[in-house]
């Protein structure tokens, strides 16, 4: 019996014990809330069981549920935050609060993807610059720092404004063709424009870099198709500094020596930011800069001088967040002219020019009385105002938590943009003994002795006869007698054309785009609209007036005198130089352009490794435009023009407008892009994409009238462009290396060419269209040799190709004699195969001192493959010391060697013939390698002291 009970007693306890064990094993739910440390719900934040597969995501309010045994870990990652473990210990609920990381929100990938991801775990390629970077360095202009970007050429010989960008070696077009350039995730202009020769139609004329910026997101090529406005070869987004938990703020004041030494430079800037609220939910920031300098190429007057204020203010809330930002610019600055060069395969400026001159146009300044083009308006032009930009813009960006992986996001602004230029234009040398010069103002059959003078000495430079042809047939005759002009060692008997360019432009622009992103376990979708609209008033002439100036640097305006063949005389310039005041009219533009889009994009976790991505994207592009072009009346030499003397004929010239032409278009597009990323290891992964975006032509296409006359018969279409990229991305604690190599087929590239008829009616030559092909690899690096000592090094190597390229040659007006050239199989122009970037940096807790090295291999210097551009090194050092843990003294040398580094070019012959670059052969540079021509060259050496102090 004892042994009965004994054994009952057995099986109870080992049946207890079981049962004991199977619920102490039992998976239960465990559920909690990620917050940061500012108490703030993190949405999106993975948890997963340490050493298994299974996981779940935090849902918009930070809070999350998981079937997990009572001694299981668990794990808590977020991109941009410090990765935690926590073991459950059979807790029911398990809050957790997760620190930011600041190296990993470096990497933080915001601009081009669908949802934030790190560089590793996404499949486009992106640069991030962020503001310690931005800091130690002076930019040349607010696009000059995205030259340390692999793939990216960045072309500032202009200066501050009117620079170029292109990617991967799409050059057709120039400017910010294929790139979208955009501040707070917006396009700084509503449609995007690009202008060779204008710099109303190029963003970065209302884009300034300054302490307000945290950080800049370079996107090449990939799913720029789908989340950029017309933009397939790149997004570039400058994001703006936010107030923190604490208040924060910074003060610099710069002083420079500008123009290889010799011209001042003086600029203050600021920005400070903290909380609003007592609970810290609400936050503001405040910043911008005024500076004012002479220039690196000072003209006589002040080049730049203005600047601007940002601000925004934050508000956080349990489950979503508003930021209001705004932005008011107000600055003056002039994009340079050419410089007279000297040798092709080593450019040296001519004569008496350095890389430091000039030749701009002088101070001077004219009023054209309203009753000289039908107007109840004078028109001023004053070259001290240079090109006055100014920008009033107010955003809000709303993000919404809707719950259960639901989140809207809407960023929208309205900006006031005007531009009034007073600037000149195609300034190259311009002989007098020849027919051109005397026919651009309108003096041919004027026949008599033209006698040129300087305007402020009085002083002769000689005469020149224009007498009627020797026969029936014959050309005119132009000779000269005595000319002296300055600058014989660059062109003989010439002058610079230095035209007074004027236009005006105002912009009311509207910009939104809405995003709807839905976050599942292991995927994704973001459903979006974009929307731009903008109203455009455009006035400009072509040009205002005609100067010509000597030939030497900071040229001097020349005067002309002209006595007809009775003897009598007559004043053709007035007391500045200026002839014919009116110039070729003035054209109106009234436009209303809308682009719309609507796209969506899919991420697909497929397993821990692989991620795939694919995104397609409609896009309409709209413009109506009401234009009004001049219409010559006779001339009041009757009179005596505006001025009532009839020894006076530089102010007889009469404009009135022509009858609206209205002209509108309309394209649609689509574009699609697909990505896979295979995340090999923590510290390895691999990605390759394939993209098909579309290019329609920018908006100031669309302004010219001779293109709206050929555009009613012959329509554009959108330019199609097919773009393979891979990359290996490698990233360890000392190491950071990025290798990319693309392809690039472009098709459908429309050359579009209008010609004049002998009746002055206009034509295009039958339509051909353009095919090429880039290809290159892209590498960045980043290595710590040691705890001082680092080194960052970004290399494109590139080629391109003109599979089809043909263009048409003009020779005697109408169409009976144009020719038709072929390039097919040469290289393209400005593709250079070796683009290099190099900096070693040495820093302490108190001093760093970096010496940044680029390089621009020899390429090519237009279709025809003529010649190429010599390769190029130059060298910036930047240093810097911290006084107090407040105050920091940094200096700077631009061009440390102050090379002359050519980065455009015009052809040699003076004007008209520089204009065409296109058309010069290799025929014509191998018969006078000698010829002087023009280039635009890097910035001259320049000097810069920062003093800094950091509340």
């Amino acid at each position: 019996m004892r042994k009965s009970l004994v054994k009952k007693e057995f099986w109870s306890v080992f049946i207890m014990t079981i049962v004991s064990l199977s619920v102490f094993a039992q998976t239960s739910k465990v559920s909690g809330k990620v917050t940061d440390e500012k108490n703030q719900a993190l949405v999106g934040v993975s948890v997963v069981i340490k050493g298994t597969t299974k996981g779940t995501v935090s849902d918009a309010n930070g809070n999350y549920t998981i079937e997990a045994d009572g001694g299981q870990t668990l794990s808590f990652s977020f991109v941009g935050y410090t990765s935690k473990e926590v073991t459950v210990n059979n807790k029911s609920t398990v809050n957790i609060s997760l620190a930011e990381d600041a190296a990993a929100l470096d990497e933080v990938v915001v601009t081009g993807v669908f949802d934030k991801r790190t560089r590793l775990e996404s499949s486009v390629s992106i640069t991030t610059l962020n503001a310690k970077q931005l800091e130690r360095v002076v930019p040349n202009s607010g696009i000059d720092m995205l030259k340390n970007i692999p793939g990216v050429y960045v072309n500032t010989s202009k200066g501050e404004v009117s620079g170029s960008i292109n990617t991967r070696g799409l050059t057709v077009g120039g400017g910010f063709y294929y790139v979208s350039m955009q501040e707070e995730g917006l396009p700084i202009m509503a449609a995007q424009g690009n202008s060779l020769t204008n710099p109303n139609f190029k963003p970065d004329g209302f884009l300034r870099a300054d302490v307000n910026i945290q950080r800049i997101e370079a996107v090449r090529g990939g799913t720029a198709s789908i989340l950029g406005a017309n933009a397939p070869g790149g997004i570039f987004n400058y994001v703006s500094k936010t107030g923190g938990q604490t208040f924060e703020g910074e003060v610099r004041t710069r002083l420079g020596l500008e123009g290889n030494g010799q011209n001042p430079y003086y600029r203050v800037e600021g920005n400070f930011g903290g909380p609003l609220s007592k609970d810290k939910s609400i936050t503001y920031n405040i910043g911008g800069h005024y500076r004012y300098a002479n220039g690196p190429k000072y003209p006589g007057y002040p080049l730049s001088k203005g600047g601007q204020i940002k601000a925004n203010i934050v508000k956080n809330y349990k489950t979503g967040s508003l930021k209001l930002y705004g932005k008011f610019l107000d600055d003056r600055t002039a994009p340079f002219e050419f410089t007279p060069t000297v040798g092709f395969e080593n450019p040296k400026p001519a004569g008496q020019f350095t890389n430091s001159s000039s030749t701009m146009v002088g101070s001077v300044a004219v009023t054209v009385p309203a009753s000289t083009w039908n107007s109840t308006e004078n028109l001023d032009y004053d070259s001290r105002n240079l090109a006055h930009f100014t920008d009033n813009s107010i955003g809000l960006n709303w993000e919404q938590r809707l719950g259960e992986g639901w989140t809207i996001n809407n960023n929208g602004k309205f900006a006031k943009k005007t531009n009034v230029n007073n600037l000149t234009a195609v300034v190259f040398p311009f002989r007098v003994d020849q027919a051109t010069f005397y026919g651009v103002p309108g003096n041919i059959p004027r026949f008599g002795t033209y006698e040129f003078y300087n305007i402020n000495s009085g002083a002769s430079y000689g005469k020149v006869q224009q007498l009627p042809p020797a026969g029936a047939g014959q050309p005119l005759k132009f000779i000269p007698t005595g000319l002296t002009l300055p600058g014989g060692d660059v062109m003989q008997n010439a002058v610079l054309y230095t035209p007074l360019a004027y236009n005006k432009i105002t912009m009311d622009e509207f910009v939104d785009q809405l995003t709807i992103t839905k976050k599942l376990k292991k995927m994704s979708f973001t459903g979006g609209a974009f929307l731009a609209k903008l109203k455009l008033f455009q006035e400009g002439s072509g040009p205002l007036g005609y100067l010509f100036s000597t030939v030497e640097p900071n040229p001097q305006a020349v005067g002309v005198k002209y006595t007809d063949l009775t003897g009598k005389s007559f004043d053709l310039a007035n007391k500045d130089g200026i002839m014919a005041i009116g110039g070729a009219g003035v054209t109106s533009n009234n436009a209303d352009v809308k682009t719309t889009a609507l796209f969506l994009g899919h991420n697909w976790d497929i397993s821990n490794k692989f991620t795939l991505d694919w995104g397609i994207r409609y896009e309409r592009f709209k413009i109506d435009v009401d234009t009004r072009t001049p219409k010559r009346n006779a001339d009041l030499v009757a009179t005596g023009g505006a001025d009532g003397n009839p020894a006076t004929i530089y102010d007889v010239r009469s404009w009135s407008l022509n009858d609206a032409f209205l002209f509108g278009e309309d394209l649609k597009s689509t574009s699609f892009s697909v990505g896979l990323n295979y995340k090999i290891n923590d510290n390895m992964a691999v990605y390759a994409r394939y993209s098909n975006g579309k290019k329609s032509p920018d908006m100031n296409f669309f302004l010219d009238v001779a293109n709206q006359i050929a555009l009613k018969t012959s329509p554009v279409n959108a330019q199609d462009i097919k773009m393979f990229e891979a990359a290996l991305k490698i990233k360890t604690t000392k190491t950071t290396l990025f290798i990319t190599p693309f392809l690039n087929n472009i098709g459908n590239v429309a050359n579009f060419q209008v010609f004049q008829n002998a009746d002055a009616t206009f034509y295009g030559p039958p339509r051909v269209y353009q095919k090429i092909r880039t290809q290159g690899v892209e590498i960045e690096a980043n290595h710590t040799i040691s705890k001082n000592f680092s080194v960052r090094a970004v290399g494109t190597f590139q080629s391109g190709t003109a599979l089809q390229y043909s263009v048409y040659l003009a020779k005697t007006n109408g169409p009976a004699d144009d020719e038709k050239v072929t390039f097919d199989g040469n290289k393209l122009d400005n593709v250079a195969p070796i683009m290099l970037s190099i900096t070693p940096t040495y820093s302490t807790d108190k001093f760093y001192a970096s010496l940044a090295y680029q390089y621009m291999g020899k390429r090519w210097a237009n279709v025809a493959n003529a010649f190429q551009l010599p390769a190029f090194g130059s060298v910036d050092l930047n240093m810097g010391y911290n006084i107090t843990k407040k105050i920091a003294l940094s200096a700077s040398i631009n061009n440390l060697l102050d090379t002359y580094g050519v980065m455009s070019w015009a052809a040699p012959g003076g004007f008209p013939a520089s204009l065409d670059t296109q058309g010069f052969t290799k025929a014509m540079y191998e018969a006078n390698t000698n010829a002087i021509y023009s280039t635009q060259s890097i910035m001259p050496r320049a000097y810069f002291l920062t003093l800094s102090y950091k509340f």
